[in-house]
């Protein structure tokens, strides 16, 4: 249970006692269990059973003659006293109790008091009451976090793959700490710095090795906590942010997500007085207005520069953009090294081959890959995390999880182990191809078996000759199923989708056509599906382009079918060696092609039992697919 809601019931129960106190402050319950009617009462006046009475206003209590205690309560009645007199009752009156000053006031007013209390109770609710400087009557405060020495250690030596941008920031820590070494020369410190990468990269992280470094106040906030559902609001807690930052410099201010409070103005449908747009102009004056914010910088991270507004970027504001892009395979070796000190690692384990088998793996995605891998090694009940780990959770991440408990027919995994076989094959003959990595009937994801290429290094732009090969080796799986099975299935139909576009890409994109030239006949704008726009090209040139990409792709067909009609025995040796072995790797491949059988497989060190339904019922269709991953540009 959280600190909000034992705050909650605190404040019920508080309402409750008090609810409570005030009832029974009120009510008239009696202490006496003898309770008389008014009329028994004078008959045992007059009978001489009462021998004294004490008046209270209209309550009386008394003794009788054989000593009970009773009690009653009498109308105004002005002979009462008399009556009382002449049967010899012993008489005893008190003035009647009058209530406090604070008490009147209390009763009065406390319905209201409830009402506002409640209120506040709810407002504190919607607008975060539980953070430090939350309230009703703290709207405009900012909710930024400050970072210091005891909660913040991470340094420049806990981020590795963006060596660029680190020396981009290093710069702005050495201002931080010895700033006349840059006024003694006339430099300025740039007042924003504005983080720009794919998501994963770490931008997050290096802000926080920026404070680390620096050891200066660091506020931490996101650009969603400047927007609430009050009109200026957020422009009142980006001026408060900046006076706290200015106490307190030289600091570092850093807005994550800055996207969600920078875009463009005038593009919403709020108006003049839309809360996101007066936010971003209280903080377009902020960065760079009259007053001048020396030694307060602002860092900014975002993945959508290209929505940011124009006024943002220009110089006197976010001056120095850092790109953090995608880590190279030195980086991603840099990052594997930082993220595996964590972990007791075998001795057999290699950064540098893991990073080489992991192209376009950003940050976060490598931090993920180790820790899926000490979660198989603790699965396995293991003491070191090992290479196969690592394979293991690779396989995972890239492919999806095994689906052992998916049943198949023999016919399917036939079909299945010849499609690979297919694939693998075509890809080892043709020269440019990348490497073949691991073929696999095993079901993982919407997938019924896969075929693994990895780059030997990674690559940034692509060349004509690997992108018909790349047809060519998307054909091979279709093509076996005709020679060896006689028959077709669904699975090439990714296959297929996938050579189209690529072939597609060629013709209007790329200008990879000897017939069409380097005009480009693609529009952006449009769908994938529809990549060409009617008023770009004409019918005709629609026609030509088409029967284009025809052309390229029936090539490449005709390339990888006379691949395979030569070399049957190998797919022959492949399919038989997939379906005993379901997974075989670069090794047993390279023994195929070489024209020997296929080595088993390395025994495995886990003590999880492998089963695998080999007969029953059928499986889904899925489509068959052939990752190839490569580094993004």
């Amino acid at each position: 249970m959280n600190n909000n809601t034992l705050k909650t019931i605190a404040i019920w129960i508080s309402l409750g006692l008090i609810m409570m106190t005030i009832f029974n402050q009120f009510s008239g319950s009696s202490r006496f269990e003898n309770k008389l009617v008014y009329s028994e009462f004078m008959a045992e006046v007059k009978a001489g059973n009462i021998s004294k009475v004490e008046i209270d206003g209209n309550n009386l209590t008394g003794t009788t003659a054989e000593g009970k205690k009773f009690a009653t309560y009498a109308p105004t009645d002005p002979w009462l006293v008399s009556d009382l007199l002449k049967n010899n009752v012993i008489v005893d009156a008190k003035p009647k109790e009058q209530q406090s000053l604070f008490m009147s006031i209390f009763i009065s007013w406390f319905p209201m008091i409830l009402l506002v209390g409640v209120w506040i109770f709810f407002m504190k609710q919607m607008q975060g009451g539980g953070s430090k400087g939350g309230g009703p009557f703290s709207f405009g405060k900012s909710k930024a976090k400050q970072l210091d020495k005891t909660n913040n250690k991470t340094t420049f030596a806990d981020v590795a793959g963006c060596d660029e941008a680190k020396e981009e920031v290093a710069e702005i820590v050495e201002f931080l700490k010895e700033p006349s070494k840059f006024h003694k020369l006339g430099g300025k410190i740039p007042r924003g710095v504005l983080m720009v990468g794919p998501p994963g990269t770490g931008k997050t992280l290096l802000a926080r090795a920026i404070a680390g470094e620096a050891q200066v106040p660091f506020y931490t906030i996101s650009g969603s906590d400047f927007v609430e559902m009050f009109v200026g609001v957020g422009a009142a807690r980006v001026r408060d942010m900046f006076e706290q930052a200015k106490k307190n410099s030289p600091c570092i201010i850093f807005i994550d997500e800055i996207d969600a409070v920078g875009r463009h103005r005038g593009a919403g449908t709020g108006g003049g007085n839309d809360e996101r747009e007066q936010t971003l102009n209280q903080l377009l004056v902020e960065l760079d207005g009259f007053e001048a914010n020396s030694g307060v910088i602002v860092i900014a991270a975002t993945n959508r520069a290209d929505v940011l507004d124009k006024a943002l970027l220009r110089p006197g504001r976010f001056d120095r953009q850092v790109s953090v892009s995608l880590p190279d395979i030195k980086g991603r070796e840099e990052i594997l090294t930082v993220h595996m000190r964590k972990i007791p690692m075998d001795i057999d384990v290699k950064a540098d081959i893991i990073a080489r088998g992991t192209p376009g793996f950003s940050g976060a995605d490598l931090a993920n890959l180790v820790n899926e891998a000490a979660l198989f090694a603790a699965r396995f009940n293991k003491k070191n995390v090992d290479m196969e780990d690592f394979e293991q959770a690779k396989d995972k991440i890239y492919m999806g999880p095994e689906r052992k408990s998916m049943i198949m027919r023999e016919e399917e995994r036939r079909n299945t182990a010849y499609h690979e076989s297919g694939h693998a094959v075509v890809a080892k003959l043709l020269p440019n191809a990348d490497p073949v990595h691991k073929v696999t009937i095993m079901p993982r994801g919407w997938a019924l078996g896969l075929t693994w290429q990895l780059p030997e290094f990674d690559r940034f732009s692509n060349f004509k000759d690997k992108m018909l090969e790349e047809i060519a080796i998307l054909f091979g799986g279709r093509i076996a199923e005709e020679v060896f099975m006689k028959q077709m299935s669904t699975g090439a139909g990714n296959d297929f989708e996938r050579a189209t576009k690529l072939a597609r890409d060629m013709v209007t994109k790329y200008g990879m056509s000897d017939k069409l030239g380097t005009m480009v006949y693609a529009d952006d704008t449009q769908e994938s599906f529809m990549p060409m726009s009617s008023k770009s090209i004409s019918e005709a040139t629609q026609q030509k382009v088409d029967n284009e990409i025809k052309s390229i792709l029936d090539q490449q067909y005709a390339v990888a079918r006379k691949l395979i009609e030569k070399n049957k025995k190998k797919i022959e040796v492949m399919a038989k060696a997939l379906l005993e072995y379901e997974t075989i790797d670069s090794d047993q491949i390279n023994d195929i092609m070489a024209g020997k059988k296929a080595r088993p497989p390395k025994p495995s060190r886990g003590t999880a039992p492998k089963v695998r339904p080999k007969d029953g019922g059928s499986g889904p269709a899925a489509p068959i697919v052939t990752p190839q991953p490569t580094a993004k540009k």
